[in-house]
Protein backbone atom coordinates (compact mmCIF):
# COMPACT_ATOMS: atom_id res chain seq x y z
CA UNK A 1 0.00 0.00 0.00
CA UNK A 2 1.18 3.05 -1.01
CA UNK A 3 0.43 6.91 -0.70
CA UNK A 4 -0.05 8.19 -4.21
CA UNK A 5 -0.78 11.84 -3.41
CA UNK A 6 -2.55 14.44 -1.01
CA UNK A 7 -4.74 16.91 -2.46
CA UNK A 8 -6.39 19.66 0.03
CA UNK A 9 -8.25 22.71 -0.48
CA UNK A 10 -9.71 25.71 2.37
CA UNK A 11 -13.27 25.22 2.91
CA UNK A 12 -15.31 28.04 4.34
CA UNK A 13 -18.04 27.66 7.49
CA UNK A 14 -18.48 31.55 7.96
CA UNK A 15 -21.16 32.44 10.31
CA UNK A 16 -22.79 35.70 11.29
CA UNK A 17 -22.68 33.96 15.09
CA UNK A 18 -20.36 34.67 17.93
CA UNK A 19 -19.48 33.51 21.48
CA UNK A 20 -18.21 35.30 24.26
CA UNK A 21 -14.58 35.22 22.79
CA UNK A 22 -14.69 35.19 19.21
CA UNK A 23 -17.00 35.43 15.59
CA UNK A 24 -17.32 33.14 12.90
CA UNK A 25 -17.48 35.90 10.33
CA UNK A 26 -14.23 34.52 8.39
CA UNK A 27 -14.09 30.87 10.11
CA UNK A 28 -11.99 28.56 7.58
CA UNK A 29 -11.27 24.42 7.62
CA UNK A 30 -8.79 22.57 5.95
CA UNK A 31 -9.88 19.61 3.94
CA UNK A 32 -7.45 16.79 2.49
CA UNK A 33 -8.00 13.84 0.80
CA UNK A 34 -4.91 11.07 0.50
CA UNK A 35 -5.08 8.78 -2.14
CA UNK A 36 -3.73 5.44 -2.48
CA UNK A 37 -2.82 2.56 -4.87
CA UNK A 38 -4.59 0.02 -2.87
CA UNK A 39 -8.11 -1.00 -4.68
CA UNK A 40 -11.58 -1.76 -2.74
CA UNK A 41 -14.29 -2.09 -5.02
CA UNK A 42 -12.96 -1.22 -8.24
CA UNK A 43 -11.60 2.37 -6.61
CA UNK A 44 -8.56 2.81 -5.50
CA UNK A 45 -8.81 3.81 -1.50
CA UNK A 46 -9.05 7.61 -0.42
CA UNK A 47 -9.43 8.76 2.74
CA UNK A 48 -10.74 11.91 3.90
CA UNK A 49 -9.72 14.80 6.69
CA UNK A 50 -10.52 18.23 8.42
CA UNK A 51 -10.73 20.56 11.38
CA UNK A 52 -12.82 21.30 13.72
CA UNK A 53 -14.41 24.64 14.22
CA UNK A 54 -12.83 27.10 16.43
CA UNK A 55 -9.23 27.13 14.47
CA UNK A 56 -8.56 28.18 10.95
CA UNK A 57 -7.26 26.09 7.88
CA UNK A 58 -4.05 25.45 8.26
CA UNK A 59 -2.47 24.93 4.34
CA UNK A 60 0.57 26.51 5.02
CA UNK A 61 1.80 23.79 7.44
CA UNK A 62 0.13 21.15 5.76
CA UNK A 63 1.83 22.62 2.27
CA UNK A 64 5.43 23.24 3.83
CA UNK A 65 6.23 20.56 6.37
CA UNK A 66 3.83 17.82 6.57
CA UNK A 67 1.80 16.89 3.34
CA UNK A 68 5.52 16.39 1.91
CA UNK A 69 6.99 14.40 5.31
CA UNK A 70 4.28 12.13 4.17
CA UNK A 71 5.07 12.05 1.10
CA UNK A 72 8.59 12.01 1.19
CA UNK A 73 8.67 9.02 3.69
CA UNK A 74 9.85 5.65 2.91
CA UNK A 75 7.27 3.85 2.24
CA UNK A 76 8.11 0.87 4.04
CA UNK A 77 8.36 2.94 6.74
CA UNK A 78 4.57 3.43 6.89
CA UNK A 79 3.29 -0.32 6.92
CA UNK A 80 2.72 -2.33 9.18
CA UNK A 81 3.12 -6.05 9.18
CA UNK A 82 0.01 -6.54 7.13
CA UNK A 83 1.25 -3.69 4.52
CA UNK A 84 -1.07 -1.48 5.41
CA UNK A 85 -0.66 1.94 6.14
CA UNK A 86 -0.04 2.31 10.11
CA UNK A 87 -1.46 5.91 11.14
CA UNK A 88 0.94 5.94 14.01
CA UNK A 89 3.94 5.08 11.66
CA UNK A 90 2.73 8.01 9.59
CA UNK A 91 2.12 10.28 12.97
CA UNK A 92 5.94 9.70 13.88
CA UNK A 93 7.01 10.57 10.18
CA UNK A 94 5.18 13.94 9.98
CA UNK A 95 6.36 14.82 13.41
CA UNK A 96 10.08 14.34 12.71
CA UNK A 97 12.38 16.91 13.10
CA UNK A 98 9.94 18.73 15.07
CA UNK A 99 10.97 20.04 18.93
CA UNK A 100 8.73 19.44 21.90
CA UNK A 101 6.64 21.95 23.16
CA UNK A 102 4.98 25.00 21.77
CA UNK A 103 2.26 22.80 19.91
CA UNK A 104 0.29 25.98 18.20
CA UNK A 105 -1.41 25.23 15.11
CA UNK A 106 0.64 22.39 13.95
CA UNK A 107 -1.38 20.35 16.20
CA UNK A 108 -4.17 21.13 13.96
CA UNK A 109 -2.51 20.59 10.83
CA UNK A 110 -1.12 16.55 11.78
CA UNK A 111 -4.70 16.34 13.31
CA UNK A 112 -6.41 16.73 9.85
CA UNK A 113 -3.80 14.32 8.07
CA UNK A 114 -4.34 11.60 10.94
CA UNK A 115 -8.14 11.81 10.58
CA UNK A 116 -7.75 11.10 6.65
CA UNK A 117 -4.94 8.38 7.28
CA UNK A 118 -7.68 6.89 10.04
CA UNK A 119 -10.34 6.78 7.90
CA UNK A 120 -7.90 5.32 5.39
CA UNK A 121 -7.02 2.50 7.33
CA UNK A 122 -10.74 1.67 8.66
CA UNK A 123 -11.56 1.63 4.73
CA UNK A 124 -8.60 -0.54 3.70
CA UNK A 125 -9.92 -2.97 6.41
CA UNK A 126 -13.37 -3.00 5.32
CA UNK A 127 -14.87 -2.02 8.18
CA UNK A 128 -16.30 1.28 10.12
CA UNK A 129 -13.79 3.22 12.05
CA UNK A 130 -16.02 2.70 15.87
CA UNK A 131 -15.18 -1.00 15.70
CA UNK A 132 -11.59 -0.76 14.55
CA UNK A 133 -11.16 1.28 17.36
CA UNK A 134 -13.06 -1.13 19.66
CA UNK A 135 -11.77 -4.08 18.58
CA UNK A 136 -7.97 -3.01 18.72
CA UNK A 137 -7.61 0.24 21.38
CA UNK A 138 -10.56 -0.36 23.52
CA UNK A 139 -9.56 0.04 27.66
CA UNK A 140 -9.66 -2.77 29.75
CA UNK A 141 -13.39 -2.53 31.67
CA UNK A 142 -15.42 -1.69 29.20
CA UNK A 143 -15.58 -4.50 27.07
CA UNK A 144 -14.96 -5.27 24.02
CA UNK A 145 -17.59 -4.40 21.96
CA UNK A 146 -18.39 -1.38 20.60
CA UNK A 147 -20.76 0.89 22.35
CA UNK A 148 -24.64 0.42 20.46
CA UNK A 149 -24.90 4.28 20.12
CA UNK A 150 -23.42 7.61 21.48
CA UNK A 151 -25.22 10.44 23.98
CA UNK A 152 -24.86 13.16 22.14
CA UNK A 153 -25.86 17.05 22.70
CA UNK A 154 -26.67 20.05 20.71
CA UNK A 155 -24.00 23.12 20.73
CA UNK A 156 -26.17 26.05 19.67
CA UNK A 157 -26.99 29.16 21.22
CA UNK A 158 -24.29 31.41 19.81
CA UNK A 159 -24.87 35.22 20.26
CA UNK A 160 -26.62 36.45 16.72
CA UNK A 161 -27.32 39.73 15.34
CA UNK A 162 -30.39 41.23 16.97
CA UNK A 163 -31.15 37.63 18.43
CA UNK A 164 -33.37 37.73 21.80
CA UNK A 165 -34.83 35.47 23.93
CA UNK A 166 -37.95 34.62 21.73
CA UNK A 167 -35.59 33.39 19.32
CA UNK A 168 -32.99 31.36 21.47
CA UNK A 169 -36.10 29.41 22.86
CA UNK A 170 -37.16 28.54 19.40
CA UNK A 171 -33.39 27.54 18.54
CA UNK A 172 -33.83 25.38 21.78
CA UNK A 173 -37.20 23.95 20.96
CA UNK A 174 -35.85 22.94 17.20
CA UNK A 175 -32.86 20.80 18.68
CA UNK A 176 -35.27 18.96 21.21
CA UNK A 177 -37.51 18.68 18.14
CA UNK A 178 -34.59 16.81 16.39
CA UNK A 179 -33.97 14.63 19.03
CA UNK A 180 -32.03 16.23 21.48
CA UNK A 181 -32.61 15.92 25.03
CA UNK A 182 -29.46 18.29 26.36
CA UNK A 183 -28.89 21.50 24.73
CA UNK A 184 -25.62 23.88 25.41
CA UNK A 185 -26.00 27.60 25.14
CA UNK A 186 -22.82 30.59 25.01
CA UNK A 187 -22.32 32.54 28.65
CA UNK A 188 -20.39 35.50 28.79
CA UNK A 189 -20.71 37.70 26.13
CA UNK A 190 -23.44 39.81 27.67
CA UNK A 191 -23.70 41.26 31.22
CA UNK A 192 -24.39 38.58 33.88
CA UNK A 193 -28.25 39.58 34.68
CA UNK A 194 -28.98 39.07 30.99
CA UNK A 195 -26.93 35.46 30.56
CA UNK A 196 -29.25 34.38 33.77
CA UNK A 197 -32.57 35.75 31.63
CA UNK A 198 -31.21 33.37 28.43
CA UNK A 199 -30.69 30.83 30.85
CA UNK A 200 -34.04 30.77 32.84
CA UNK A 201 -35.50 31.04 29.51
CA UNK A 202 -33.19 27.83 28.28
CA UNK A 203 -34.86 25.63 31.42
CA UNK A 204 -37.93 26.81 30.96
CA UNK A 205 -37.85 25.10 27.58
CA UNK A 206 -35.38 22.14 28.20
CA UNK A 207 -37.43 21.47 31.44
CA UNK A 208 -34.52 20.45 34.10
CA UNK A 209 -30.31 21.97 34.77
CA UNK A 210 -29.44 18.40 34.05
CA UNK A 211 -30.36 19.12 30.27
CA UNK A 212 -28.68 22.54 29.40
CA UNK A 213 -25.05 23.34 29.65
CA UNK A 214 -23.58 26.73 29.22
CA UNK A 215 -19.80 27.41 27.85
CA UNK A 216 -18.10 30.52 28.48
CA UNK A 217 -15.16 30.04 26.06
CA UNK A 218 -12.57 30.70 28.38
CA UNK A 219 -13.40 34.83 28.48
CA UNK A 220 -13.50 35.00 32.52
CA UNK A 221 -10.99 36.45 34.87
CA UNK A 222 -10.77 34.13 38.08
CA UNK A 223 -12.99 36.90 39.35
CA UNK A 224 -15.90 37.09 37.01
CA UNK A 225 -15.66 32.94 36.91
CA UNK A 226 -16.19 33.10 40.29
CA UNK A 227 -19.28 35.20 40.33
CA UNK A 228 -20.91 33.47 37.40
CA UNK A 229 -20.05 30.56 39.22
CA UNK A 230 -21.84 31.46 42.66
CA UNK A 231 -25.17 32.67 40.20
CA UNK A 232 -25.00 29.44 37.99
CA UNK A 233 -25.22 26.65 41.07
CA UNK A 234 -28.40 26.81 41.98
CA UNK A 235 -29.73 25.90 38.76
CA UNK A 236 -28.03 22.16 38.87
CA UNK A 237 -26.83 22.68 34.93
CA UNK A 238 -25.16 19.54 33.29
CA UNK A 239 -22.14 21.48 33.17
CA UNK A 240 -20.25 25.06 33.25
CA UNK A 241 -17.70 24.78 30.67
CA UNK A 242 -14.57 26.43 29.72
CA UNK A 243 -14.81 29.62 32.16
CA UNK A 244 -11.34 30.36 32.13
CA UNK A 245 -8.50 30.61 29.92
CA UNK A 246 -7.45 27.14 29.23
CA UNK A 247 -3.20 26.91 30.25
CA UNK A 248 -4.56 28.50 33.95
CA UNK A 249 -4.83 25.60 35.76
CA UNK A 250 -4.22 27.03 39.23
CA UNK A 251 -7.74 28.81 38.52
CA UNK A 252 -9.35 25.96 37.33
CA UNK A 253 -8.03 24.60 40.98
CA UNK A 254 -9.41 27.51 42.88
CA UNK A 255 -12.86 27.40 41.16
CA UNK A 256 -13.36 23.83 41.83
CA UNK A 257 -13.09 24.47 45.30
CA UNK A 258 -15.59 27.00 45.36
CA UNK A 259 -18.39 25.18 42.55
CA UNK A 260 -19.51 22.19 43.50
CA UNK A 261 -21.44 21.27 40.23
CA UNK A 262 -19.48 19.74 37.18
CA UNK A 263 -17.39 21.70 35.28
CA UNK A 264 -16.09 20.87 31.37
CA UNK A 265 -12.63 21.88 29.73
CA UNK A 266 -9.67 20.80 27.57
CA UNK A 267 -11.33 21.94 23.87
CA UNK A 268 -8.34 24.37 23.68
CA UNK A 269 -5.63 21.92 25.03
CA UNK A 270 -3.80 20.45 22.04
CA UNK A 271 -1.86 17.63 23.49
CA UNK A 272 -1.63 14.87 25.60
CA UNK A 273 1.01 16.86 27.75
CA UNK A 274 -0.89 20.08 27.88
CA UNK A 275 -3.90 17.44 28.82
CA UNK A 276 -1.61 16.11 31.29
CA UNK A 277 -0.83 19.30 33.64
CA UNK A 278 -4.86 19.87 33.58
CA UNK A 279 -4.90 16.92 35.32
CA UNK A 280 -2.31 17.18 37.57
CA UNK A 281 -2.54 20.93 38.56
CA UNK A 282 -6.39 21.59 37.19
CA UNK A 283 -8.29 20.32 40.70
CA UNK A 284 -10.88 18.58 38.44
CA UNK A 285 -12.69 15.76 40.03
CA UNK A 286 -12.84 12.64 38.26
CA UNK A 287 -16.10 11.73 39.62
CA UNK A 288 -18.16 14.60 37.77
CA UNK A 289 -16.01 16.75 35.73
CA UNK A 290 -16.11 16.52 31.79
CA UNK A 291 -13.19 16.60 29.67
CA UNK A 292 -13.15 17.79 25.99
CA UNK A 293 -10.04 17.20 23.83
CA UNK A 294 -11.13 17.47 20.25
CA UNK A 295 -8.71 14.98 18.47
CA UNK A 296 -9.22 16.85 15.09
CA UNK A 297 -7.14 19.64 17.25
CA UNK A 298 -4.94 17.76 19.03
CA UNK A 299 -2.74 16.03 16.86
CA UNK A 300 -5.20 13.31 15.55
CA UNK A 301 -6.03 9.94 17.25
CA UNK A 302 -2.71 8.40 17.65
CA UNK A 303 -2.30 11.18 20.38
CA UNK A 304 -6.05 10.83 21.76
CA UNK A 305 -4.82 7.60 22.42
CA UNK A 306 -1.60 8.56 24.76
CA UNK A 307 -4.22 11.18 26.50
CA UNK A 308 -6.64 8.42 27.43
CA UNK A 309 -3.68 6.08 28.82
CA UNK A 310 -2.79 9.43 30.70
CA UNK A 311 -6.34 9.68 32.04
CA UNK A 312 -6.44 5.81 33.21
CA UNK A 313 -3.18 6.31 34.96
CA UNK A 314 -4.34 9.51 36.67
CA UNK A 315 -7.62 7.58 38.11
CA UNK A 316 -10.35 8.69 35.53
CA UNK A 317 -12.90 7.25 33.32
CA UNK A 318 -12.64 7.38 29.24
CA UNK A 319 -16.74 8.30 30.06
CA UNK A 320 -15.58 11.70 31.39
CA UNK A 321 -14.34 12.28 28.07
CA UNK A 322 -17.04 14.61 25.76
CA UNK A 323 -15.11 15.50 22.77
CA UNK A 324 -15.55 18.86 21.38
CA UNK A 325 -15.64 19.52 17.39
CA UNK A 326 -18.93 17.71 16.64
CA UNK A 327 -17.94 15.84 14.02
CA UNK A 328 -18.07 12.11 12.77
CA UNK A 329 -14.47 11.66 13.65
CA UNK A 330 -14.69 12.31 17.08
CA UNK A 331 -18.48 9.98 17.46
CA UNK A 332 -16.76 6.98 15.82
CA UNK A 333 -13.98 7.63 18.78
CA UNK A 334 -16.63 8.04 21.52
CA UNK A 335 -18.27 5.10 20.23
CA UNK A 336 -15.38 2.72 19.69
CA UNK A 337 -13.63 3.58 22.35
CA UNK A 338 -16.08 3.75 25.19
CA UNK A 339 -16.35 7.64 25.71
CA UNK A 340 -19.21 9.84 27.62
CA UNK A 341 -20.71 11.37 24.51
CA UNK A 342 -20.09 13.72 21.86
CA UNK A 343 -20.63 17.40 20.59
CA UNK A 344 -23.31 17.80 17.95
CA UNK A 345 -23.54 21.00 15.55
CA UNK A 346 -26.95 20.56 14.05
CA UNK A 347 -27.37 24.15 12.72
CA UNK A 348 -24.03 25.42 12.44
CA UNK A 349 -20.52 24.78 10.82
CA UNK A 350 -22.65 23.17 8.41
CA UNK A 351 -21.93 20.78 6.20
CA UNK A 352 -19.01 19.40 8.97
CA UNK A 353 -21.23 19.87 11.86
CA UNK A 354 -24.18 16.88 12.11
CA UNK A 355 -23.99 13.22 11.59
CA UNK A 356 -24.58 10.45 8.93
CA UNK A 357 -27.49 11.35 7.00
CA UNK A 358 -29.29 8.16 7.99
CA UNK A 359 -28.60 8.41 11.57
CA UNK A 360 -31.14 10.63 13.90
CA UNK A 361 -30.85 11.22 16.73
CA UNK A 362 -33.57 9.94 19.69
CA UNK A 363 -33.14 11.30 23.40
CA UNK A 364 -30.11 12.62 22.76
CA UNK A 365 -28.82 9.02 21.16
CA UNK A 366 -27.38 8.83 18.07
CA UNK A 367 -26.06 5.15 16.16
CA UNK A 368 -23.45 5.26 13.62
CA UNK A 369 -23.89 3.57 10.15
CA UNK A 370 -22.21 0.60 9.09
CA UNK A 371 -19.69 1.39 6.29
CA UNK A 372 -16.13 1.76 6.17
CA UNK A 373 -13.95 4.34 7.36
CA UNK A 374 -15.57 7.52 9.36
CA UNK A 375 -18.97 7.30 7.05
CA UNK A 376 -18.23 10.51 5.08
CA UNK A 377 -19.80 9.21 2.41
CA UNK A 378 -23.30 8.61 4.40
CA UNK A 379 -23.03 12.61 4.52
CA UNK A 380 -24.15 14.19 1.51
CA UNK A 381 -23.62 17.44 1.89
CA UNK A 382 -19.82 17.46 3.19
CA UNK A 383 -19.43 14.73 0.75
CA UNK A 384 -20.22 17.38 -2.18
CA UNK A 385 -17.26 18.83 -0.62
CA UNK A 386 -14.70 16.32 -0.60
CA UNK A 387 -16.21 14.26 -3.52
CA UNK A 388 -13.73 16.50 -5.95
CA UNK A 389 -10.75 15.87 -3.92
CA UNK A 390 -10.85 12.39 -4.45
CA UNK A 391 -11.85 12.13 -8.12
CA UNK A 392 -9.09 15.14 -8.85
Amino acid sequence: MRITAIRDIVAPISSPIANAYIDFSKMTASVVAIHTDLVRDGKPVVGFGFNSNGRYAVQGLLRERFIPRLLEADRAALLDEAGLIDPAKAWAAMMRNEKPGGHGERSVAVGVLDMALWDLRAKAEGVPLWKLLADRYRLEGLGREADPHAWVYAAGGYYYPGKGIGALQDEIRHYRDLGYACVKIKIGGVPVAEDLRRIEAALAVVGDGANLAVDANGRFTPDEAASYADALAPYGLRWYEEPLDPLDYAAHAMLAERYAPPLATGENLFSMQDSRNLIRHGGLRPDRDVLQFDPALSYGLVEYLRALDMLVAHGWSPRRCVPHGGHQFALNIAVGLGLGGNESYPDVFAPFGGFADNCPVENSLVRLPDIPGIGFEAKAALYQIMRPLAEG
